[in-house]
């Protein structure tokens, strides 16, 4: 009878512990939100996978205490503003402690408007639009660039490096595409850059015949793609040169994508773009690329941008022991650091912003072009 009881009061020092901590364990859940379906499936996919990554690293440092694990809730805008109010409320059903997203503009602006209902954290690795952080809202942070940087220092590049004195310019009238048009537009007046056209088509769109017709009777020295993901920009590629519209053609930080080049091909050789620099040769986006390209592939445009975000609302929550949105936001405020993509810190609209440069392709890369600072790269 004895050691019936030794052996139940053994049982009990093991187990009670083992249930109690059990009860106690939690989950820490975050949303991703971007297109996981449809013409920008690929960028929306590599955000996604870029904050696994950034999971996968904070697991393997030992979590965050008082969770067992983080579990991210990825969620499918389909750069469609209605899915997205859909998708940021399914996320606060979900309870999320943050947000990371969205990729269009036209996604990210109302779904933030949700989310700030709430005091969810959201933080865009890809929206580049000036309204997205030009609305006070307290919890909208962003790691990538603004249209009103990017403008600016892709218009001094066609000036200065291209020497352009003309431009026909075209957007697809998305939030993001057709604000960073008009930028564009702005710009180039402003270096002295004549904007022979400004023209549109419509999100979609296959058959660009008319306004590259148009396009090619003009004959500016630049024609200018501001379009909504590589697709449409790859099409539109091919169709100039199946055309033989012989402007140079410049395009923006949507075309940073591998696939762009799979797509178009030789329609991609020549081309030039702006993105924001990131340097490869960094110990931190050497260790990101170790982690992400065995598991996911090529790294694209945002996936960078998107592990970055991750670590900050990870760093975030760590560092306040709180998923709190005011001790969180505090400690965003406080960041200074290294981040994969870049120095990541953050002015008080939330913004971080970003030094774009002019890329080109050759021989099926992006290769640095040219620097607003040191000119020429090559």
């Amino acid at each position: 009878m004895k050691k019936k009881l030794l052996k139940a009061l053994v049982w009990g020092c093991v187990l009670v512990p083992f249930i109690l901590s059990g009860a106690a364990a939690k989950t820490l859940k975050i949303g991703s939100m971007s297109p996981l379906t449809g013409p920008y499936a690929s960028d929306g996919t590599d955000i996604k996978n870029g904050v696994l990554t950034a999971i996968e690293v904070f697991e393997k440092e030992g979590g965050i205490p008082g969770y067992d694990k983080i579990e991210l809730f990825a969620q499918d805008t389909a750069c469609d503003p209605k899915q997205a109010v859909a998708a940021a409320n399914k996320l606060i059903n979900l309870e999320v402690v943050g947000v990371i997203g969205a990729y269009c503009s036209s996604s990210t602006i109302p779904a933030s408007e949700t989310l700030a209902e709430e005091d969810i954290p959201m933080l865009t690795p890809a929206s580049t639009n000036e309204m997205v952080t030009d609305r006070g809202l307290p919890y909208m942070f962003r790691l990538c660039g603004r249209d009103d940087d990017q403008a600016p220092a892709s218009a001094k590049f066609m000036k200065e490096s291209l020497g352009a004195k003309t431009i026909f310019i075209i957007d697809d009238k998305t939030t993001y595409s057709q604000g960073l048009a008009d930028g564009i537009e702005k710009a180039c007046k402003d270096v002295g850059i004549e904007v022979l056209g400004h023209d549109h088509v419509n999100q979609g769109d296959k058959d660009f015949s008319a306004v590259l017709t148009k396009a090619k009777d003009i004959n500016a020295d630049i024609v200018y793609m501001s379009l909504q993901g590589y697709s449409p920009g790859a099409l539109m590629a091919i169709q100039a040169k199946r055309m033989g519209v012989s402007s140079t053609l410049v395009t923006q930080d949507a075309m940073f994508q591998p696939k762009f080049m799979e797509v178009a091909k030789e329609a991609a050789e020549g081309i030039y773009l702006t993105y924001g620099y990131t340097d490869p040769n960094t110990p931190e986006y050497k260790a990101f690329e170790n982690i992400y390209v065995p598991k996911y592939g090529p790294i694209a445009a945002y996936a960078t941008y998107a592990y970055d975000a991750a670590t900050v609302l990870l760093k975030a929550i760590k560092a306040a022991g709180s998923t709190d949105p005011a001790k969180l936001k505090a400690e965003i405020m406080k960041m200074d650091f290294n981040g994969a993509s870049k120095r990541i810190k953050f002015r008080e609209n939330g913004d971080s912003g970003s030094t774009y440069i002019a890329f080109k392709i050759e021989n099926g890369k992006f290769v640095p072009y040219w620097d607003p600072q040191k000119g020429l790269l090559k």
